[in-house]
């Protein structure tokens, strides 16, 4: 766990991203992009190196030129419907006793999935729902734009440096930080860079959120 260059003060919300946060879906963006590249004859691991850091539409326009873009996002839909019904995955230790800890209306989800797919999965897993949902289709600009992190902000009615985000990756970190608000990595071995702290996994970090979260005056666990 690395050193924490500033203590943020009371904590009113916690803000989640979903994917590789809360929910271990690494090797079902796999499959989904596996079964999408076969459909149009393309490699799968070269299109899946492509996906993991670009958008839908940009990953298309790299290894599908040629391809009707919006065709290729419906085939993408329809492959990540069928996943969220028949797929395996789960979510990542301690992710269910984090949110059961957390105050109803203290809490949002930030994600660039859908929220169909999102309540889906949460009810395949058991864990709870909360009220407010910032998904890809609420937003014009995605991370790491720190539009989808200020929308929450504002539906739950607090101002961002009230807010603590829970990221893995860097353009949610980015997302997060250009929204002025105090960011911690989860689930990777080496912190991304810009996080005001850093936790090997959600394991490590869920007393810790939920310390600075429900600790009126703000002190987080040692």
């Amino acid at each position: 766990m690395t050193s924490e260059p500033r203590r943020p003060g009371r904590v009113k919300c916690v803000l989640f991203d979903v994917d590789g946060t809360l929910m271990d879906a690494v090797s079902n963006q796999r499959q989904v992009w596996a079964t999408w590249a076969e459909r149009y004859g393309l490699d799968a691991d070269d299109v899946y190196r492509v996906a993991l850091r670009t958008r839908p539409m940009e990953t298309f326009a790299q290894v599908a030129a040629d391809r009707d873009p919006r065709e290729c996002l419906a085939t993408l839909h329809e492959l990540e419907d069928e996943d969220v019904r028949s797929g395996v995955y789960a979510a990542f230790d301690g992710a269910s006793e984090l949110l059961q800890g957390l105050s109803p209306g203290s809490w949002a989800l930030v994600t660039s999935n859908y929220e169909h797919r999102v309540r889906g999965r949460f009810l395949r897993t058991g864990l709870p729902v909360p009220d407010v949902i910032v998904d890809a289709a609420a937003v014009e600009e995605g991370k790491p734009s720190p539009v989808p992190y200020l929308l929450a902000a504002e539906q739950l009615g607090v101002e961002p440096g009230d807010c603590l985000v829970i990221e893995d990756a860097p353009s949610g970190v980015r997302s997060g930080l250009r929204a002025g608000m105090t960011v911690w990595g989860v689930n990777a071995a080496v912190a991304v860079q810009g996080v005001h702290r850093h936790f090997a996994s959600l394991r490590e970090a869920v007393p810790h959120i939920l310390a600075l979260a429900t600790d009126p005056h703000g002190n987080a666990a040692a």
